[in-house]
């Protein structure tokens, strides 16, 4: 019996300790859920927000391009009025503070969405462009580059050019800045003069580096295509730093962009009253589009400068079965006044002449009609030139001709890469190289033989991009030698489509 009564209160003793051993368990889970609600274990709600924004800058960086340095550098580029650029912040942070090109109030979308929030969403579209986006009751005044929007809680800036990081550029590029909708007064200062409540405004700038062609192009003709194209025509551009004769200059892409007249901003006294705006274009490459996106990519774009110019040839194709003398294959070669001139321009047409080519020449800086020059090189099927933005024309280029690059002495391939071998792939062209040696080059008759300049162009690079500038593309001009050209030409004609009958 002793026995038995042991065994019972030893069994109490150890379901006892159970119970409070569960107890004890389910009071340290229910103070850690808790603690868990109202006390964040090891994160401030600060340190949250950061995580937050650090996510979302990451998730902008992946938007960005994915040029090599090379490109980067040939971003530094062309040409007449270019320095080194200088890293500068575009973004402004007005209302409650923040940084920065990257991060967004709401959602963070993509650089071809069109935007969904009502509030706007300020954000990195590339390593080169800054964008802010925004629906709802929209009033634009131009003339103090002012955009007023409701709903927005906040203040927020940027320049509409896609140089953000380029201090020089960004000196000829107004600020523009989006504010919250300021509650009706009496007198109705902000009342809507123009109502388009059914478009989209576009603001962007011509100041920077318009004017040349390759930036003309690169800068904003591109990007505007890209930023532009999803409204379908239902879009104004409101172009800051106007230039009249530059509006005028493309008027005819504008018209394939958008249904709507050109505004010059900057003069523009009126309140324009719109449903959605978008501020700063998307820059996606060199003279490209990433077809990743925006569906199309290039060769849409350049469809758009066919109808926009009355361009006929599509595709660089023999007239019948192959060339004949009723349709020689034509060479185009692009005329420079200035700096890098080609000083054997006759005796090279002469030369591709006996090589079965229909030659013409042209120089982009003389004639003052696009359209007129577009056809000029649409109707080319190889176009020839010295490194400079009249190569910027193979745009007008139909699909398969060849363009030949001739790159000045002084180790300019990096240069020569960025700007015209890698967008030439997107525009569906074949692309050839003439490096200019030193005995075809006129620096040898300026520079002694032992200078650094001739002997080591490296040295030169080192100095920095003016140095650079100043020498090989300044102060140069070229004269290929026409046997080693023979062959690059002899390698365009093999590039050519020629017909089905062609071995």
């Amino acid at each position: 019996m002793k026995s038995n009564r042991n065994l019972s209160r030893g069994e109490g003793r150890r379901l006892g300790n159970v119970a409070l051993i569960a107890f004890m368990l389910g009071s340290l889970l229910l103070l850690s859920l808790i603690r868990a609600r109202f006390s964040p274990i090891g994160k401030t709600e600060e340190a949250i927000k950061a995580e937050e924004q650090q996510a979302m800058r990451k998730e902008s960086i992946k938007m960005e391009t994915t040029d090599d340095a090379a490109s980067s550098a040939a971003e530094e580029e062309e040409e007449e009025t270019q320095t080194q650029p200088k890293p500068t912040d575009t973004s402004g942070t007005g209302g409650g503070g923040g940084s920065s090109s990257s991060v967004a109030a709401g959602n963070n979308a993509g650089a071809d969405q069109h935007p969904t929030a009502s509030k706007p969403v300020c954000y990195e579209s590339s390593r080169r462009s800054d964008t802010c986006e925004a629906s709802g009751d929209v009033r634009v005044q131009g003339r103090t580059q002012t955009v007023y929007v409701s709903p927005l809680d906040r203040e927020w800036k940027v320049k509409p050019y896609p140089r953000k990081n380029d201090a020089f550029a960004l000196s000829h590029v107004k600020e523009w800045t989006l504010r919250p909708l300021p509650p009706p007064t009496a007198d109705e200062p902000l009342r809507c003069t123009v109502n388009s409540t059914g478009t989209t405004a576009f603001v962007l700038s011509t100041g920077g580096f318009t004017g040349n062609l390759f930036h003309d192009y690169t800068d904003v003709l591109i990007p505007a295509f890209v930023t532009a194209r999803r409204f379908a025509g239902e879009v104004q551009f409101l172009v800051s730093s106007h230039k009249s004769w530059w509006t005028t200059k493309y008027v005819q892409i504008f018209q394939q962009l958008s249904r709507h007249d050109v505004v010059d901003a900057d003069a523009d006294d009126e309140v324009r009253c719109y449903g959605s705006v978008v501020v700063g274009p998307t820059f996606h490459r060199e003279l490209g589009v990433d077809a990743s996106k925006t569906p199309g990519g290039m060769p849409d774009f350049r469809a758009m400068l066919r109808s926009a110019f009355g361009l006929e040839r599509a595709a660089a194709e023999p007239s019948g079965d192959r060339w004949d003398i009723r349709r020689r294959p034509r060479l185009l070669i692009i005329s420079r006044k200035g700096s890098r001139r080609l000083l054997n321009e006759r005796a090279m047409a002469d030369m591709a002449s006996s090589l079965g080519f229909d030659v013409r020449t042209g120089d982009p800086e003389v004639s003052t009609d696009v359209s007129k020059f577009a056809r000029l090189v649409n109707s080319a099927d190889v176009m020839v030139g010295v490194h400079g933005d009249g190569l910027t024309n193979m745009v007008f280029l139909p699909a398969g001709a060849v363009l030949v690059q001739v790159v000045p002495y002084g180790g300019l391939e990096w240069l020569a890469r960025g700007t015209f071998r890698e967008p030439a792939a997107g525009m569906q062209l074949h692309y050839l190289e003439y490096d200019i040696q030193l005995d075809e080059t006129t620096l040898t008759e300026q520079y002694d033989k032992d200078d650094p300049v001739l002997k080591d162009p490296a040295a030169i690079h080192k100095r920095g991009w003016n140095a650079l500038k100043d020498v090989y593309l300044d102060k140069q001009n070229v004269k290929p030698h026409l046997g080693r050209l023979k062959i690059t030409l002899m390698e365009a004609l093999k590039l050519l489509p020629h017909g089905k009958n062609a071995n």
